[in-house]
């Protein structure tokens, strides 16, 4: 056996031994728990600013992503709205 072999070998027990432990871990209520706190608090903190930067540039005049969105909605309605009449235009052509 060669030293490769061997080493293979011990990283794959310590990777699965390490595997098992680090699984139970972080299923521990006592480890889910503060962490879904602090990825609430962190989806707040992240809301409340996007939420700020938003009223930033609404205050400016300039469109938010919210006023883009709806813009780019109302063109998509627009052109499948236009792809209808031609298709309906062009099948009165065929006829």
């Amino acid at each position: 056996m060669n030293g490769w072999d061997i080493w293979k070998k011990g990283f794959d027990a310590w990777e699965n031994a390490t595997a098992r432990v680090l699984a139970e871990w972080l299923k521990s209520p006592l480890v889910l728990g503060p962490s879904g706190a602090l990825l609430s608090a962190m989806m707040r903190s992240k809301a409340a600013g996007d939420q700020a930067l938003a009223t930033f540039w609404g205050t400016m005049g300039l469109p938010t992503k919210r006023d883009q969105e709806r813009t780019l909605h109302a063109l998509n309605q627009l052109q499948s709205r236009i792809l209808d009449l031609e298709e309906r235009l062009a099948d009165d052509e065929r006829r």
